[in-house]
């Protein structure tokens, strides 16, 4: 009779901890459910963020161009024409070597 209820404690045991188990399992499993939900989402995001996109992008390039304006060294007119003198320097530069150097387009 005793080894009777030995046995049976020792089953009831074994089945609890085999419930036990199962719980952490289910748990774990669930867990691991979540976290790829989680990242089949930030891979694979369902929502359109087209609009949201679009007014970054705009508000990027409103910044820049008020960046450039507060940062400019120089006004407008001025910038433009420095710019326009050193173009015509490169150019001239570009002119006056050519005139040294053999371009292999003269065929005789």
């Amino acid at each position: 009779m005793r080894l009777d209820k030995f046995v049976r404690s020792i089953l009831k045991t074994a089945v609890y901890m085999m419930d036990q188990t199962a719980d952490r399992v289910d748990r774990a499993s669930d867990r691991a459910i979540h976290y790829a939900d989680e990242a089949r989402s930030a891979i694979y995001p369902r929502e359109d963020n087209t609009v949201r996109n679009v007014i970054s992008f705009a508000a990027g390039i409103g910044l820049g161009m008020a960046a450039g304006v507060l940062l400019a060294p120089s006004s407008g007119a001025e910038l433009r024409g420095s710019i326009s003198d050193k173009v015509h320097d490169i150019g001239n530069r570009v002119k006056g070597r050519g005139e040294g150097y053999a371009t292999g387009t003269d065929v005789r």
